[in-house]
């Protein structure tokens, strides 16, 4: 240990910490860019390093990634990685009530206790922890994901039953595509466009940024509060909040690391868990979803803590926690560093990487607070003329370097318009995201527990039978009861106004209710249509299962709406139409023309549409020019920074070949 120590405190390895944590906070801030294609971009650099100093610098680009992430779900109410999500239900908040600045400091600070929380796992913990994560198995994983979306169904949404109907028809979504267990293809309908399936990280940025650019460019009121003049980092404050929290702190650090050694959980899960729980055990639940500090608190510790326990089965059994993780096991196969229990026990390259993971994790204090105090002010101080196509910019080209395909650019948008009709329905967005999410976790475990059991003759005992499985099943049973606890009282997070009539009248009749579950039931029905003409059964049990729960709650939404029953009152929103298809409709003329026209051009026409769109101040040439100019200089510097550093191979344009 302390040869590694001495080795990670090397000057060149403190300059590899530093410049990886700044590299991965910037990379992670920026929707579509996550942790996996920062760490994937720097594996060829990393080769002519040293082992332990080609592991300090990714796990340092890792580190901050997962931090960086954070940043787009304060400021925008956009995860910049699907670890923030949970990020988002106070962070935003926080920040439209002009505290982006306590959000942006709370947040690095409980990043900096959950990562090395996770380190400290690591180093102490591995062997015992590797063996833990080898007691899941398929049964475990596919109730640990409906874990996983009964808490963000209880928690993300005004409404439980919406919540869970969101959670169904997000994991239908994620069938679409050709079925990995048997290749057949399923809910593509003849389109090309669909084969491919929809893309987890452009889904991400279409339901959560494309209904903020629109409600940006539809009305002129301030998007967040202004920073007062020579404010600072609100440290002090921060600090108190952490102090006085610290029992929240170490909890959620601890189950970040615990849900991160588990193979495809992530922090995705890991931070819905520790909301859960941190919103449980909290004297003012009601506050959560409003702008709760602890809310940050819990979620960017226990996402930031998975990284040194998704670190743990990679190093102890060669099985990559999280795809970052798996990433970081091939550059060590390189290296020719082999992973197994007895890694620990040969040599100071694993010291040398945990003490530099902790080393990076101490050094993203003052990075994170440097680079988020400059974000928050250019957010808040940005005209929407300029920060709208800007961040619509990011958006399409983030989401077209996933795949390098316009078609995921295409999805993305079309995603954004209906998670936009979602909310006028009170609908939120992140059960449908999390469905997504773990939807290839659920239908994985389900399939093979279902196949196991089919054979056994035995299908109860097999996804009822283990006592693990119990245990998490308890969990789902908990999350479930305290949603429908809940369900009569006041929430912590208020849903978008419903089309119809009889919004927020007690008795009054909920025609949105009613219409927004005829068309899930619908959607259920087309779906089971579907599934009835595949080759394999295993590709069809799973979507039926879930078209059949679809249904169930779809029914149960109805009957309260015929009884005129709602757990919030609802008023309507306000903004200017015509804008918000405008900007739907630029972002889809360049998602059209990049192939014809390249994508440079097609973006930069899009940017200038969307001024237009978004600038409610009288144009004089100045201003014109002015934003002109700015945006040219933006889009070109970004588009250099993507095809030449990341190597995106942007497309120039059939007109001009």
């Amino acid at each position: 240990m302390l040869e590694g120590l001495l080795a990670a405190l090397s000057p060149a390895n403190v300059l590899l910490a530093l410049v990886g944590v700044v590299s991965g906070t910037v990379v992670g801030a920026l929707p579509g860019l996550t942790a996996t294609m920062a760490v994937a971009i720097l594996v060829p650099v990393t080769f002519s390093m040293s082992p332990a100093s080609a592991l300090i610098l990714m796990g340092a680009i890792y580190t901050g990634a997962i931090y960086g992430g954070a940043y787009a779900a304060i400021l925008l109410n956009t995860p910049g990685t699907p670890s923030a999500i949970a990020t988002t239900f106070d962070g935003y908040p926080m920040a439209k009530k002009g505290d982006g600045d306590l959000a942006v400091t709370l947040g690095c600070l409980s990043s900096v206790v959950g990562g090395f929380v996770g380190a400290l796992a690591l180093l102490l913990l591995s062997p015992p922890l590797a063996k833990f994560a080898l007691a899941f198995g398929s049964v475990e994983y596919f109730w640990l994901a409906i874990l996983g979306l009964s808490l963000v169904s209880a928690l993300s949404a005004a409404d439980f039953l919406k919540g869970v109907v969101g959670a169904c028809f997000g994991m239908l979504l994620a069938v679409i595509g050709v079925a990995e267990v048997s290749a057949d293809v399923r809910l593509v309908f003849g389109s090309q466009t669909l084969l491919g399936g929809i893309e987890i990280v452009s889904a991400l940025i279409g339901l959560y940024c494309v209904p903020v650019l629109m409600d940006l460019a539809s009305s002129p009121a301030r998007h967040l509060e202004k920073p007062p003049v020579g404010g600072g980092y609100r440290l002090a404050e921060a600090a108190r909040l952490c102090v006085r929290g610290k029992w929240n702190l170490l909890r959620s650090s601890v189950i970040g690391t615990v849900v991160g050694i588990l193979p495809g959980a992530g922090g995705s899960i890991a931070g819905l868990v520790a909301y859960t729980e941190t919103r449980r055990r909290s004297k003012n639940p009601e506050n959560f979803g409003k702008g709760e500090p602890a809310g940050v608190q819990a979620s960017e510790s226990s996402n930031n803590a998975t990284v040194g326990g998704g670190l743990i089965p990679t190093l102890v059994l060669g099985i990559p926690g999280t795809p970052p993780d798996a990433v970081i096991l091939g550059a060590l196969l390189v290296q020719g560093v082999r992973t197994g229990p007895d890694l620990f026990n040969e040599g100071a390259i694993v010291y040398t990487f945990v003490w530099g993971l902790l080393l990076a994790t101490l050094l993203m204090l003052p990075a994170g607070l440097l680079i988020g105090r400059r974000a928050y002010r250019f957010v808040a101080e940005t005209p929407r003329g300029l920060l709208v196509p800007v961040i619509g910019f990011l958006t399409v080209i983030g989401s077209y370097s996933i795949r390098n395909s316009a078609s995921d650019v295409v999805i993305m948008i079309a995603l954004g318009v209906l998670g936009w009709l979602l909310a006028r329905f009170g609908f939120s967005a992140s059960p449908v995201v999390l469905g997504l999410i773990l939807s290839g976790i659920a239908e994985q475990g389900f399939v093979q527990a279902w196949t196991i059991g089919s054979a056994a003759g035995n299908l109860a005992g097999t996804f009822f039978g283990r006592p693990l499985s119990m245990v998490v099943i308890a969990l789902i049973i908990l999350a479930f009861a305290a949603g429908l606890r809940r369900k009569g009282r006041g929430q912590f997070s208020a849903s978008p106004p419903p089309l119809g009539s009889g919004a927020g009248k007690p008795g009054a009749r909920q025609t949105s209710d009613i219409v927004a579950a005829a068309l899930f039931v619908a959607v259920a029905v087309v779906v089971w249509a579907d599934a009835a003409d595949y080759a394999d059964a295993d590709s069809s049990v799973f979507p039926k299962t879930v078209s059949a729960a679809m249904v169930l709650f779809s029914a149960l939404l109805a009957w309260r709406g015929l009884l005129g029953r709602r757990p919030v009152p609802i008023s309507r929103a306000s903004g200017s139409v015509p804008r918000r298809v405008g900007v739907v409709a630029s972002m889809a003329a360049a998602a059209v023309l990049t192939p014809l026209a390249g994508f440079y051009p097609s973006v930069l026409a899009m940017m200038l549409a969307l001024a237009l769109a978004a600038n409610f101040e009288k144009w004089t040439l100045a201003r014109a020019g002015g934003f002109a100019l700015c945006l040219v200089a933006v889009s070109g510097g970004f588009f250099l920074l993507f095809a030449r550093a990341f190597h995106v191979p942007l497309p120039s344009g059939s007109l001009w070949e």
